[in-house]
């Protein structure tokens, strides 16, 4: 952790909603006049999309463990262990993009499924927000989670994830229906050992829970949508949160135990922004005032 060069991270498995979280955040920083890093975590990935799939087959044909996006093997962690660290030492560090779809890829003149070029973080941000699988990651060699200032984990049920993932990726990615079940099952070993260990060691929690069925997420025609859903928020530290203020400002939440507290699923964006603005705002105004 560093008082100087703060480090948020979002961090979720694919299909979690990571990205509109750090939507959520990017409003912060815009009204608070912060001036943010941004990091994408499937930057850091080992393989682009070509050369992933050359490497899934060839692990296949040699009998060797499932490789994913979700474990070391499909991963550049110590990279990505050296950003954080360098980030919370110094402000700096090295990033890139990963191409995910045409658009994307016709503002840099690549191919999707491919990455940009290594750059450096500009100089003089107030924080280094990354989202992305691994923002707490930890392993017998690396340790992210030690350089996070404000860890916040996305973890809506299972179900809910896989449906928001089938229903991207098939409409949105181009996949068909078997190969996203293909990449579920696969990646399945290390969803167990990485991806699900962070969200002990996160901040804060949210989990969306929808109230309509989806107990079969692979013949889902549509995500449920917000107002079809609870969200449940799982303070870590509870000491310091303002929980009357929150059931103030969030109408139609309650506790449901002394860490924990349940919003409706319209309010997600609001809860994010009221309990996050605060917290942002500490990291921000120590900076400066060491600065």
């Amino acid at each position: 952790m560093s008082a100087k060069h703060p480090i948020i991270a979002v961090t979720g498995s694919s299909g979690a909603g990571t990205s509109t979280v750090q939507k959520s955040f990017e409003w912060i920083f815009r009204r608070e006049l912060i001036n943010a890093a941004f990091v994408a975590g499937d930057a850091f990935h080992r393989y682009d999309r070509e050369g992933m799939r050359r490497a899934i087959s060839k692990s296949e044909r040699a009998g060797e463990p499932p490789l994913s996006h979700f474990g070391p093997a499909g991963n550049l962690f110590n990279e990505l262990e050296a950003t954080f660290k360098r980030y919370g030492e110094s402000g700096t560090g090295r990033r890139r993009w990963y191409l995910h779809d045409e658009t994307e890829a016709s503002q840099w003149k690549q191919p999707q499924g491919t990455f940009t070029p290594w750059e450096d973080i500009p100089a003089d941000t107030d924080c280094m927000l990354y989202e992305g699988l691994h923002g707490g990651i930890v392993t017998d060699t690396i340790d992210l989670a030690r350089y996070v200032d404000l860890l916040i984990g996305v973890v809506p049920i299972i179900n809910l994830e896989w449906v928001q993932k089938v229903l991207r990726d098939t409409s949105i990615r181009g996949y068909s229906i078997d190969a996203v079940q293909d990449t579920i099952l696969r990646r399945m070993p290390d969803y167990v050992h990485y991806i699900v260990p962070q969200f002990s060691r996160t901040h804060i929690n949210f989990q969306r829970v929808p109230l309509v069925d989806t107990s079969n997420p692979f013949i889902a025609r549509g995500v449920p949508t917000l107002d079809e859903s609870m969200v449940v928020i799982r303070f870590r530290d509870p000491k310091n949160t303002d929980f009357p203020y929150l059931l103030t400002m969030l109408s139609g939440s309650w506790m449901s135990r002394p860490n924990t507290l349940v919003v409706p699923g319209g309010k997600m964006d609001l809860a994010i922004q009221v309990i996050m603005t605060p917290l942002v705002l500490r990291l921000v105004e120590r900076r400066r005032a060491l600065l």
